[in-house]
Parts: C-alpha cells; sequence; structure tokens
C-alpha cells in the first residue's frame, strides 16, 4: 500500500491554472499533489552571443524554491550569494528538456526564459517544472504567433516529465516526499507528447534494479506522460 493510498499506476491529482500573472507572456500555476510550481515564460528579442547571428532561437529557464515550500525554512540562495549544486542541476535539466521539444528555427532569432519557481514542495518539483513550464512557453509561443512574429508553430509536442520508483518492492508512478525518500529506486523521465525520449536520470537507492523493472518503470512513465500532455494541450487550447 503506498502511503497516500494511490494504486501503483495512479498519479497525484494535477491541475494546471494559465495566466496567472500580469505580465509574464506566459504562465501557470501547475499543482501535482501538494508539490505548486509557478512557471513563468519570458520574451527576449535578444539571444546568447554565442549564437547570435545564427538565425536560431533559445530557451533557457532558471529554477528556485521559496523558504518555506518544504517543511523547515531553507536559507535563500540569494543570501548565501550563489546558487547551490542541486538548483543549478535542476534548471540546466529544465532548460535543456524544454529547447529539445523546440523548432529552433521557427522560433527565430529570440530568447524565452522560463523561470520555475517552487511553492510548495511534496516530490517531483522537476518534474512538475518541466512540465509546468511547457505550458508558459507555449503560451508565450502562442503570443509570438498571434502577432505574426513567428509563421510556424515550433512546438511539435509537448514536454513532459513524471517520476518512477521501486517503492517496498513495487514500482510505482509519481512519487510523493514519503516514497521519493524510502524508493529502493528513483527515476526521472522527460519525453515529449508522443513518448520520445528526452532525457532518463535513473539510480539506484540502496539496491539494484533488473532491466525488467526498468522496463516496468519506462511504461508507467509513458501513461504518466500521456495524461500530463492531455492536460498540457487543453490548457494551452
Amino acid at each position: 500500500m503506498r502511503p497516500s493510498g494511490r494504486n501503483l499506476s495512479e498519479m497525484r491529482k494535477v491541475s494546471i491554472e494559465t495566466d496567472v500573472t500580469k505580465h509574464a507572456e506566459g504562465s501557470c500555476m501547475i499543482r501535482v499533489g501538494d508539490t505548486h510550481v509557478l512557471c513563468t515564460a519570458t520574451i527576449e528579442e535578444k539571444v546568447p552571443p554565442f549564437i547570435k547571428g545564427s538565425g536560431l532561437g533559445w530557451v533557457t529557464a532558471e529554477y528556485g524554491m521559496l523558504p518555506r515550500a518544504t517543511n523547515t525554512r531553507m536559507r535563500r540562495e540569494a543570501t548565501a550569494g550563489k546558487q547551490g549544486g542541486r538548483t543549478v542541476e535542476i534548471q540546466r535539466l529544465i532548460g535543456r528538456s524544454l529547447r529539445a521539444g523546440v523548432d529552433r528555427v521557427a522560433l527565430g532569432e529570440r530568447q524565452i526564459t522560463v523561470d520555475c519557481d517552487v511553492i510548495q514542495a511534496d516530490g517531483g518539483t522537476r518534474c512538475a517544472s518541466i512540465t509546468g513550464g511547457w505550458v508558459a512557453l507555449c503560451l508565450a509561443v502562442n503570443k509570438l504567433m498571434k502577432a505574426g512574429d513567428v509563421i510556424s508553430d515550433p512546438l511539435a509536442e509537448p514536454v513532459a516529465a513524471v517520476s518512477c520508483g521501486i517503492y517496498a518492492g513495487q514500482p510505482v508512478l509519481d512519487l510523493d516526499y514519503p516514497e521519493d525518500s524510502e524508493a529502493g529506486v528513483d527515476g526521472n523521465f522527460i519525453m515529449t507528447g508522443d513518448h520520445r525520449l528526452i532525457e532518463v536520470q535513473m539510480s539506484a537507492e540502496g539496491a539494484t534494479f533488473s532491466r525488467a523493472q526498468m522496463d516496468q518503470l519506462m511504461d508507467l512513465a509513458e501513461a504518466g506522460v500521456t495524461e500530463l500532455a492531455a492536460l498540457q494541450k487543453a490548457a494551452c487550447a
């Protein structure tokens, strides 16, 4: 039995509320159970120097957690004078995951920055950030297309992410914090809505796992991403 009472293949309740901020070109609040992330997308008519003049667009991301996103207060990273290693790793993951789903030629020579701010954490913050980040990105791109600044849609398929793991000897979909902290195997699966893989992060947390178990987790992830992609498309419609 999972701590939440969910079935092995059952995700937490997911909701995506769009246009939650006034100024950002695209924004949403994604809630995956008790994990809540605010995602905003900002369009800039410039690109990093290393691709200037190439005609290619760029998508990047930043990630952070509010001090009371968890059960004890965390110090703001700004007061420490630098970002922690976990933050840097996650925001790089978000950026490259979203870029993988973008036709950068169609986007044109401009940059979209996706900011993901964790309001409340209960496991799976990076997965929620990628999933919600794509919605914010899509809403921003829709504005570019409506204005005629982008002619061809650079977002062919949604990009979504979900965690899977081995908990109490069983493969489970969408780990919350109690499961994540006790899982024998923990994995994050990032893929497009049509199940093309972008990145898989898997590790044993105290016990090895078999190829058959990995395949089971992949099947669960595909089912979860199918559900998430449908919600993303509905949010952006």
